[in-house]
């Protein structure tokens, strides 16, 4: 019972975490029409502040979870949050685009590998076959972020000072530590192996194609989501302290998909329940472009689409770590490495069509299409799954 109780302590402890990881990544979403008067550049160059803290993601997930192999679990966590809260606290104070782009860059290095080893540490901190549910409670923090800490963090930004929600996210950062550092029990290493590209995990062709399914099909949800404030402003006229609402919407609908997920996870194949949301999210989005016609309608489907889009954390990352054997983490890792990439294609490619002249609801066209084509490539898995089953089947069949 006591073992029990210390392992919820450690998976708030990674919730906590998740909750400063998340408000880092979101709340940027939120202010970015102040940063962007700010610093005096347009909108779609502030959009590469988003771009630039997925970049982080995708560089520091691999290069800084290989060295999971030489520290253990609970210090590697205590350094990753170390620099999450000093760059995150730094970035308040960049007075230009420039300095504000490598602060944000260097703010993402720790994300995926935070998440990545986290959910490895969930899993083995979990009670046998609850390891989705515990992977949930990891990702509750930055869901919660979504329904609490963004919106606070975008009303500071807008009523005071875009600066407040960094110093908000660094605040949080000092809690996280101090969490960790208190309740994370001493696990040893697990993944001992040198990591080398010939290595079978890596070799894993479904694993990569895993990680395309992520990038793509998550690049849906942030076409849309990169642009939210601009969007609600445009189609219905919201104000910037009234985008802080909407940002409340959005985050209670990432938080009960968050366990939506878990439990479509549970009931059918991850992989399964990652095809069902993609399909459901194209279809929100491509509704989502033509239906905003007042402001009970847009909070609607803000709530909606952050639903179905937190559907798919669990699953894939669950998919993701089943595919990576012998390398768990660095295909944790990786598989946030995937998400952000998808962060990255997302609102690069929805700026597009807005810096080209068309309307912000555009994005929300562009986010429909991203997921799905990430629900074709899911589909294309699970055809390649089945096919590989036949064969085998049929091989024994006829040694029989």
């Amino acid at each position: 019972m006591k073992n029990e109780i210390s392992n919820k302590k450690a998976l708030f402890a990674l919730a906590i975490g998740g909750f400063g990881i998340g408000l880092t990544e979101f709340v940027i979403m939120g202010i970015l029409p102040n940063v962007a008067n700010a610093l005096n550049i347009t909108i779609p160059e502030a959009g590469h502040f988003i771009a630039a803290y997925a970049l982080g993601v995708v560089v520091g997930a691999p290069l800084l979870t290989s060295l999971s192999r030489k520290i253990e679990p609970h210090r590697m966590l205590l350094l990753l949050m170390l620099w999450f809260t000093v760059f995150n606290t730094l970035s308040a104070f960049s007075p230009s685009y420039k300095m504000m782009l490598m602060m944000r860059f260097l703010s993402g290095l720790p994300h995926g590998a935070f998440f990545g080893i986290g959910a490895v540490v969930a899993g083995k901190l979990a009670r046998q076959g609850k390891s989705a549910q515990a992977i949930a409670i990891m990702f509750t923090g930055l869901t919660v972020a979504n329904v609490i800490g963004v919106p606070i963090g975008t009303y500071l930004g807008n009523q005071y000072h875009w600066s407040a929600s960094f110093i908000m996210v660094g605040v949080v950062g000092l809690i996280t530590l101090v969490s960790i550092y208190y309740w994370m029990p001493q696990l040893n290493k697990t993944e001992k192996k040198t990591i080398t590209p010939d290595h079978k995990g890596l070799k894993n062709l479904e694993l990569w194609a895993l990680i395309a399914l992520t990038t793509v099909g998550t690049g849906g949800f942030f076409a849309w989501y990169s642009y939210i404030a601009p969007l609600l402003k445009e189609t219905v006229s919201l104000s910037s302290n009234a985008i802080s609402y909407a940002m409340i919407m959005a985050g209670l609908g990432m938080f009960f998909g968050n366990f939506i997920g878990a439990k479509l996870a549970e009931i059918f194949s991850p992989l399964r329940a990652v095809a069902i949301s993609l399909v459901a999210m194209s279809t929100v989005l491509i509704l989502n472009s033509f239906l905003l016609t007042n402001t009970i309608i847009a909070l609607g489907f803000t709530f909606l689409v952050g639903m179905i889009a937190f559907t798919i954390s669990t699953p894939i990352q669950m998919a993701i770590i089943n595919s990576a054997k012998g390398l768990e983490m660095l295909g944790s890792s990786m598989n946030q490495s995937a998400f952000n990439m998808g962060n990255a294609l997302g609102a690069y490619l929805a700026a597009l069509p807005i810096a080209f002249g068309y309307s912000v609801s555009s994005s929300s066209l562009v986010g429909a299409a991203l997921a799905f084509l990430g629900a074709i490539v899911a589909l294309s898995i699970l055809f390649y799954r089945m096919r590989k089953i036949k064969k085998i089947e049929k091989l024994a069949y006829h040694s029989c």
